[in-house]
C-alpha cells in the first residue's frame, strides 16, 4: 500500500547567534502538530543564523541542541530536520540532523560551502551524498548552496525527496525558486525546500519562499514571506504512476563522481 508522507515547512525569522532562544521560538510553532505530520522541516543553522563564528557557537552531538531535538520528536511523534553548528573530530561542520521520534540520528555535513561568505575558512566540508529511509520513503538531504550543484543531488534512483534548508538571501530569491523546481523536475522526484525570514547580523535580509515542488515543477504549497507553518502532502502513488508514464531517468547518462565524492 502505498504511503504518503506530510512534510511540515517552518520558516521562522531567526534570533542572531541566539540557541535557547531560536528553540524557545522553533518549539512554540511544533504546537498542535502531534499527528498530523510526519517530518518538520526547519531552516539552515536554526539555532544561529547563517554565521561564521563556527567556533564560539559550535555544538557536539551531544549538546543541548540535539537534547532538544530528540525530546521534541519523541513530543510531537515526527522526525525533526534541519542544520546547526557541530564540532566533531576536531572540525566544524555544516551539519544537517535527521532525528526520528525514536530518538536515532541521521547526519549531513554541507558538501559545498559558500565561498561569498568564505564559509570554507570556518568549516570543513561534508565528504558524502547521504540518503535517509524513513517510513517508506527515500530522502536526500542538501543545505543551501548545494542547491546550485545538480550533479551533487543528481537522482541516481536511489530517492524520492530532495530536502533543502537554507539561509538564502532575498536579492537571489529568483534562484532559490527556479533551482527548487528545476531539481524537481530534472530528478523526478518532489522538492522540498526551507528558508529563513527577516534580517541577520550581517545585515543580509531574507524573503523566506519556502515551497515544495512536484515532479512536474508543480507547486504543492508555501512560496509566501513571513513566518509561517504550513503541512503538504507527498503522494506516493501520483510519483510512482509519474515515473512509470514517463521513465525519463531510464535514458540518463552514467557517470561517477570524482575522488572525495559518494
Amino acid at each position: 500500500m502505498s504511503v504518503n508522507l506530510r512534510v511540515t515547512l517552518i520558516q521562522a525569522d531567526l534570533a542572531w547567534q541566539a540557541p535557547m532562544t531560536n528553540r524557545r521560538l522553533l518549539a512554540a510553532h511544533f504546537r498542535g502538530l502531534a499527528g498530523h505530520t510526519d517530518l518538520i522541516v526547519l531552516p539552515e543553522m536554526f539555532t544561529t543564523g547563517f554565521t561564521m563564528d563556527a567556533a564560539g557557537l559550535a555544538e557536539t552531538m551531544d549538546g543541548e541542541t540535539v537534547h532538544w531535538m530528540r525530546e521534541e520528536a519523541a513530543a510531537w511523534g515526527c522526525a525533526i530536520t534541519g542544520s546547526l553548528i557541530v564540532r566533531d573530530g576536531g572540525k566544524h561542520y555544516n551539519r544537517l540532523l535527521f532525528v526520528k521520534p525514536d530518538g536515532s540520528i541521521d547526519h549531513y555535513d554541507k558538501r559545498h560551502l559558500f565561498r561569498l561568505a568564505s564559509e570554507q575558512k570556518h568549516f570543513a566540508a561534508g565528504a558524502h551524498r547521504k540518503l535517509i529511509e524513513y517510513k517508506g520513503w527515500r530522502l536526500c538531504p542538501q543545505v543551501c548552496y548545494d542547491l546550485r550543484f545538480p550533479v551533487w543531488s543528481r537522482n541516481r534512483g536511489d530517492y524520492d525527496a530532495l530536502v533543502f534548508v537554507a539561509n538564502w538571501p532575498a536579492r537571489r530569491r529568483v534562484a532559490w525558486s527556479a533551482l527548487l523546481k528545476a531539481r524537481a523536475i530534472e530528478n523526478l522526484c518532489y522538492s522540498v525546500g526551507v528558508n529563513r525570514v527577516g534580517k541577520d547580523g550581517n545585515g543580509a535580509t531574507y524573503a523566506g519562499d519556502s515551497a515544495v515542488y512536484d515532479f512536474l515543477g508543480q507547486s504543492l504549497g508555501g512560496e509566501h514571506g513571513g513566518d509561517f507553518v504550513e503541512t503538504v502532502v507527498l503522494d506516493r502513488e501520483a510519483l510512482d504512476t509519474y515515473r512509470r508514464e514517463f521513465p525519463a531517468h531510464l535514458d540518463a547518462d552514467a557517470f561517477e563522481l570524482g575522488a572525495g565524492s559518494a
